[in-house]
């Protein structure tokens, strides 16, 4: 500096207060340091402590410092420097110094700036940091002889200082379902709710009313606790519905917050759909034992679903006996089965099969489909198989030609070549003049009235069986004779008849 002798005089005060002085003072004693600043009570967040308490010590806070040359030259600049040191560990706020001149002082310049405001110097700081130090540089020139004086004080706020982080927390929910399920299926509900703000968002709860005919777990009413979402998380749920009837189901799910936050769904919709079978079956007339039977199964879907993996059976009927099946069918265990495979709505598949009866009677033939999701149904026809009569007539003569006075025996057989048992089997013979009846043998009696046996009836001839009666004549006299037999059944319209010839000789 100019005109400045080496030696400084260190100035130390909290606070420098404008008065007189003496040029040659005596050095002060060394201040003693200052105790430690108690530590604050501190809670912290993101944005810095929200809970916050100091003990305020204003004596020990700030050391200020100031340096002045010993010795200036009249009417010629001279530096001097102020020194601001924070002893805390806290920020000051609001740090102000004010350097007042005294008389024989003018000012000149300062670094940093100044305020200047007649004989006063003004400093001001926002903030000084934990043991931050801010030194200031003054430029004056002494315009009088003698001793000159400035004086500086110092000012400040300690500031208890809190802060609150201000969020922002948005709801957000979406609802996914399925398009389309048959009755039978479970209907997953996928529900996302997230946070889409800032800040935490606390007690989430999701609430879903079902529509009717719609239940998860048999209930309506879903809630969901979700509890508490960081900002940009999301947490899913699937909740698995069940339907009781076809038909479109719409709905919406809400996501409710503290804070009055509340988000809603869009609406999703979903159709429940299912396949409905129908079966119907024919078999012809009735029919004769020995005869083979067609029936025809025609299944049908009515619903609105496609019926998949859909199959029909059909079961042999006691005591018939299995012909052939169309369109691949086959039989198993008394079962005659065919693999439809996926019948489209609306669309009908039609299958034959073909037994043989094995006995006179009622034949009842069911027959059952099923599909995925369908309903069983099921069908069935009767029919009535009846026996076919058909009896076969036989009479031969034993030793034809003859002797006159010799006996002819003629023998008769009646064979039942039908399906039904014959009954009331009735037998007349009848003889020409030549012949003379001797007697008669077989199941049942015969006796002569005039010119006629007549055999006492047959009460019934199974089915394949054969009955024999035998009649022996005398040969009266030469001629060539006729043996005529008349048969009648029950089963009969019209008489049997059949005429054996035999030749009598003398």
């Amino acid at each position: 500096m100019r005109n400045v002798l080496k030696y400084m005089i260190i100035v130390t005060a909290v606070v420098l207060l404008v008065g007189g002085c003496k040029c040659m003072q005596a050095p002060q004693p060394a201040a003693k340091p200052p105790p430690p600043s108690p530590k604050p009570v501190v809670s912290e967040s993101t944005c810095g402590p929200y809970v916050t308490s100091n003990l305020y010590q204003n004596r020990d806070a700030v050391k200020l410092t100031k340096t002045m040359p010993q010795e200036v030259m009249a009417n010629k600049n001279f530096d001097y420097y102020i020194e601001v040191a924070n002893l805390t560990d806290m920020v000051l706020s609001n740090v102000t110094v004010t350097e007042y001149l005294g008389k024989g002082v003018k000012f000149d310049s300062a670094s940093p700036s100044a305020q200047v405001d007649g004989n006063k110097l003004v400093w001001t700081m926002d903030s000084l940091g934990p043991k931050a130090v801010q030194k200031l540089n003054v430029t004056g020139i002494a315009v009088e002889s003698g001793c000159i004086r400035t004086c500086a004080k110092v000012s400040y706020d300690i500031l208890t200082c809190t802060n609150s982080s201000v969020i922002s927390p948005a709801l957000k929910i979406t609802k996914e379902a399925p398009a389309d399920v048959l009755l039978c299926d479970a209907i997953p509900l996928k529900i996302t709710v997230s946070n889409s703000g800032t800040g935490l968002t606390r007690n989430v709860v999701i609430k879903d009313t079902l529509p009717e005919g719609l239940t998860a777990e048999g209930r309506r009413d879903i809630t969901i606790t979700v509890g508490n979402l960081e900002p940009k998380q999301s947490r899913t749920f699937t909740v698995t519905a069940k339907a009781q009837k076809t038909g479109t189901y719409t709905n919406k799910a809400v996501a409710q917050a503290d804070g009055g936050l509340t988000a809603e769904s869009a609406e999703t919709r979903t159709v429940v759909r299912q396949p409905v079978l129908a079966l119907t079956k024919t078999a012809p007339g009735d029919r004769f034992v020995g005869r083979e039977v067609e029936f025809e199964i025609t299944v049908t879907n009515k619903g609105d679903a496609p019926a998949a993996n859909t199959v029909i059976k059909d079961m042999v009927p006691e005591g018939a006996k299995f012909v052939k099946a169309s369109n691949g069918g086959s039989v198993l265990a008394g079962k005659v089965t065919w693999n439809i495979g996926t019948l489209a709505p609306n669309a009908s598949k039609k299958v034959m099969v073909t037994y043989m009866p094995g006995a006179i009677g009622e034949v009842t033939n069911r027959a059952v489909a099923v599909a995925t999701c369908a309903q069983e149904v099921n069908a069935s026809a009767k029919i009535k198989v009846s026996g076919i009569p058909a009896v076969l007539l036989e009479v031969v003569d034993i030793a034809d030609p003859i002797e006159v006075g010799n006996n002819e025996t003629y023998e008769i057989v009646v064979t039942n070549q039908g399906s039904i048992a014959d009954t009331n089997i009735k037998i007349k013979c009848i003889l020409e003049e030549q012949m003379q009846y001797v007697t008669s043998s077989g199941p049942s009696a015969g006796t002569l009235e005039g010119n006629t046996v007549t055999v006492q009836p047959l009460a019934s001839l199974a089915p394949k069986a054969a009955a024999t009666w035998r009649v022996q004549v005398k040969a009266l006299k030469p001629a060539d004779v006729r043996f005529k037999v008349i048969l009648n059944t029950d089963q009969t319209e019209r008489n049997v008849e059949e005429t054996e010839s035999t030749h009598f000789y003398q």
